[in-house]
């Protein structure tokens, strides 16, 4: 059995830079927080960083949102999560697990936590990565890791033994919530929910989808057949 919206445990966040869907996603009482980053909002056409960001906590204030930073300079991204952090205090700073050289983030999270800025660790994919994470932060100060199952998965590797190994780890550490980040389907969202993970972002594509669960298979397929038939004669096919 799918288990109904309400019934789901593991948290649902709306990633995306779109300022209407975010709005409209946070309107719902099902969605917990929302997280964006530079890829959306330049797939969103954003141009002005934090016009845009601002914008949005203008609007969405009672929700956590995750906004990151860009730099790839060590001291300039503690400066830039500085500003970041007090735009609201349901921000969290986003910073990369490394810099575009490979050069672990560990200093610049280190700092920031130590100012109690709450921060969201981001684009980690492995076990010892959230280990090295999770020796830094503080149980006092509110912060998330973002394993990024979905990219995982795409290498060919199973997402679930890493996520739970996490979880695991993150648990001990005590105030920190695990992401799963960068689903591809819904189904990772009842994955994560079986798993009891702390989190999960996704797309508005793939939240909108949740409106499924527990379909009928057989209505389903029937819808299905009738979409396929309805193009073919739109498209005036013969053979």
């Amino acid at each position: 059995m799918v288990p109904a919206l309400g019934n789901l445990k593991v948290k649902l966040f709306a990633d995306g830079a779109d300022l209407a869907g975010m709005r409209e996603m946070a309107a719902k009482q099902h969605i917990a927080g929302l997280t964006t980053n530079p890829t959306l909002m330049r797939k969103a056409g954003i141009t002005d960083y934090v016009t845009f960001a601002k914008s949005v906590l203008a609007e969405i204030p009672d929700k956590p949102i995750s906004f990151e930073v860009f730099s790839d300079d060590f001291d300039e991204i503690v400066k830039q999560g500085k500003k970041i952090a007090s735009w609201g205090e349901n921000v969290y700073v986003k910073v990369p697990i490394m810099n575009t050289r490979g050069e672990f983030t560990d200093t610049v999270i280190r700092q920031l936590v130590e100012l109690g800025i709450k921060v969201n660790v981001t684009a980690v994919m492995t076990v010892r990565q959230v280990k090295e994470i999770a020796e830094i932060l503080d149980p006092d100060i509110p912060s998330y890791i973002s394993l990024f199952a979905g990219r995982v998965a795409d290498t060919g590797r199973d997402p679930l033994p890493v996520m739970t190994e996490s979880l695991r780890i993150v648990r001990e550490v005590g105030g920190c919530e695990l992401i799963w980040a960068s689903p591809r389907e819904v189904f990772n969202i009842y994955q994560a929910n079986l798993i009891e993970c702390d989190i999960i972002t996704a797309t508005n594509d793939i939240l909108k989808k949740l409106d499924l669960a527990g379909k009928d298979l057989f209505e389903y397929s029937l819808e299905t057949v009738k979409m396929f038939h309805e193009d073919a004669e739109k498209s005036e096919f013969t053979i």
